[in-house]
């Protein structure tokens, strides 16, 4: 109850209340895509570079099609590469994370030289050289970016684990018989929870800000599919005739990870205050979410 009163909290502030309103009109437009874009996103006409006003509630491309309709679009598209990512990543990482934090010897040294291994090669170039080997696409993205992420999930569990597996109410379920299994699900997971949330949000920020930088690249959403990343590409090619393609494109995806990560910094405070804003963590544990 009292991490939830203090996430209502912050929510209430100005800055959290705003992103989280974007967001959720975001996801919403991005559900509703198919009935809230006006126009055909594949669709291509004659009225080429027309400016906003109209039908056309953002103007035309170069090829006719609708900005509008095109954003959306790619707001479904991107938004599945980014929280699936993040959520192939939290899967990957926190399984891995409880293993190593109580496991003991052999699995421990080889879980946690895995993660490292993952974490010696730079994002960009990691994600850059499995697309270049597998081919362009959403799903190759997820792939890509749920095994480069993961490894942040898993240092944050381990550290957590370690910590946590040495409190007196995880001794106390080992003493009265309770089995691994149970005490994983119902002791130790609970209390890593906060953190691992927190790290959500931040990862579906990273995953959205490199799944637009590999489409701005052409090795992301394959053309003609409507993503942020393609329009920003495209747009950059017109903004000495048409700078508002670009305007458009990269405003949308600028104000989607500052929301992300302005909403990660409010779930930070409330739920996890131990790290607070510059991640000092006092000596005193905070109690986990559930026990029982």
């Amino acid at each position: 109850m009292g991490r939830l009163h203090a996430l209502r909290r912050e929510l209430r502030s100005p800055g959290p209340l705003i992103a989280a309103a974007f967001l959720l009109l975001l996801i919403v437009a991005a559900l509703l895509a198919p009935w809230l874009a006006p126009h055909d996103p594949l669709g291509q006409s004659s009225d080429r570079l027309v400016p906003p006003g109209g039908s056309h509630l953002l103007g035309t491309d170069q090829f006719g099609r609708d900005v509008f309709s095109r954003l959306v679009t790619g707001a479904r598209v991107d938004l599945l590469v980014s929280f699936g990512a993040a959520g192939l990543a939290a899967l990957i990482g926190v399984t891995v994370g409880l293993v190593g934090g109580t496991s003991r010897g052999a699995v421990r040294m080889l879980t946690m030289r895995g993660i490292e291994v993952i974490l010696a090669f730079p994002p960009i170039v990691f994600a850059l050289l499995v697309v270049t080997l597998f081919g362009p696409g959403a799903f190759t993205l997820v792939i890509t970016m749920g095994i480069l992420f993961a490894p942040s999930f898993a240092r944050i569990v381990y550290g957590e684990v370690l910590t946590i597996d040495r409190l007196e109410y995880v001794q106390a379920s080992r003493v009265i018989g309770s089995s691994r299994r149970r005490i994983l699900g119902r002791v130790i997971l609970p209390g890593v929870l906060p953190p691992v949330l927190v790290q959500l949000s931040l990862t579906v920020a990273t995953a959205m800000l490199l799944s637009s930088g590999l489409s701005y690249l052409g090795l992301g959403v394959v053309p003609p599919t409507p993503s942020w990343g393609g329009m920003i590409a495209e747009g950059q090619a017109l903004m000495m005739r048409s700078p508002l393609l670009l305007l458009f494109s990269s405003g949308v995806v600028v104000a989607t990870v500052l929301s992300f990560s302005v909403l990660a910094d409010a779930l930070e405070r409330a739920l996890d205050p131990r790290r607070g804003r510059r991640g000092r963590r006092p000596s005193t544990p905070v109690k986990p979410l559930s026990v029982s």
